[in-house]
């Protein structure tokens, strides 16, 4: 019969891609994730990207109202739930795993443990006291309005009672797409190539994942600029609420 600690234990070591992407605009950026979603099964490995923002933006989350987003930034309309995110000093990564794989077998409040857990280890490499939410959003906040940051739920992370990174996911017969996004309340502590590289050591200690480099074929990208063109830069995507 299988133990508690059995749960807190990958199947097996296994082999990431990862994408260390640029910075982009809004629309680039959301399409990006759509395309490796849809494109998951055909590589076959889960992927990390990790990526920036070329602009001040906010996304919103998939069911939010457009006038949840504030006035000064540039909109998109993320294909994740959850709040409001501020994009100006934040650091977004994605993990997009591929229908088979065994996160994806998992319900979804199990699979954020694992993958905020790996994102808490990897800022636990750089000295940051951070814990794991406990508690789910009350019923009481307006989802369609709220600011992610503001509200914390379960396995969100938590520096004392401050949320420092949050995280949202898609599911579909492609597989699982987990769009999160660090953000320490104003600049930066960390440079970015640091905080890359104890994101990857994060994931290794709890996942017991190793990283493959990954570069995307231009056929990739000129599906993401049809995805961004049709969907993610479009007035009847971002204001559909």
């Amino acid at each position: 019969m299988a133990n508690d600690n059995d749960t807190h234990r990958p199947p097996a070591p296994e082999a990431w891609h990862l994408w260390l992407d640029g910075a982009h605009d809004p629309a680039f950026n959301m399409a990006a994730d759509d395309v490796l979603l849809a494109t998951a099964a055909s590589r076959g490995r889960p992927l990390l990207r990790v990526y920036g923002w070329d602009r001040l933006a906010v996304s919103i989350g998939y069911i939010q109202r457009r006038d949840a987003a504030p006035a000064g930034y540039a909109v998109v309309r993320r294909p994740t739930g959850g709040g409001v995110v501020y994009h100006d000093y934040d650091y977004t990564y994605t993990v997009v795993l591929p229908p088979e794989h065994w996160l994806a077998g998992l319900d979804r409040v199990t699979s954020y443990d694992w993958i905020n857990r790996s994102v808490q280890a990897g800022l636990t490499d750089l000295a940051v006291s951070a814990e794991l939410a406990e508690q789910v959003i009350p019923h009481n906040i307006d989802r369609l309005s709220m600011i992610c940051f503001k509200n914390p739920t379960k396995f969100d992370i938590l520096v004392g009672d401050r949320k420092i990174a949050g995280s949202a996911q898609r599911r579909t017969h492609d597989g699982i797409l987990h769009q999160g996004s660090i953000h320490f309340g104003g600049p930066l502590p960390y440079e970015r190539a640091a905080m890359t590289q104890a994101l990857i050591r994060g994931f290794a200690s709890i996942m017991a994942v190793t990283m493959l480099d990954y570069h995307p074929a231009d056929e990739f990208f000129a599906a993401v600029a049809r995805c961004r063109a049709e969907k993610y830069a479009t007035d009847e995507w971002n204001g559909r609420r």
